[in-house]
């Protein structure tokens, strides 16, 4: 097993219905660490460069639009294999159609507002957490 970090972030609807405590402390009892932990607000911009890899999808305004409509909590996660761990306990992104017990089949609502964002890739993680975390 190798010990990773990754990137995860409450997005606006979780924040809004306090849900941030609860989807830490999954994370926690699944044994991993929090390395660090941010209160954020992502400006127009800062949202276009998180996003930039679906830049020219159609659905891309809706990401940056949503991710900026108001605070997330941003968290460095450190743990066995973080990066796919993370993504298998967050669920598919479409919300209706993620696994319960997955954060986003107990917790989310739809595609955009669906709670939670994780990376996706080691990679990911570097150009996404230094977004956030500078």
């Amino acid at each position: 097993m190798a010990v990773e970090q990754t990137l995860i972030v409450v997005k606006p609807d979780g924040f809004r219905r306090s849900l941030t405590g609860r989807i830490l402390a999954r994370f926690e009892e699944k044994g991993f660490s929090i390395k660090n932990l941010r209160h954020y607000n992502f400006t127009k911009d800062k949202a276009q460069e998180f996003y930039s890899v679906h830049k020219e999808k159609p659905f891309f305004n809706d990401l940056v639009s949503f991710i900026s409509s108001g605070p997330v909590v941003a968290c460095i996660l450190e743990g066995n294999n973080a990066v796919s761990t993370t993504r298998l306990m967050i669920g598919v992104t479409k919300s209706f159609e993620a696994a319960p017990g997955t954060i986003r089949g107990d917790f989310g609502l739809g595609f955009t507002d669906n709670i939670i964002h994780a990376s996706d890739s080691p990679e990911s993680f570097i150009k996404e957490s230094r977004v956030i975390f500078g």
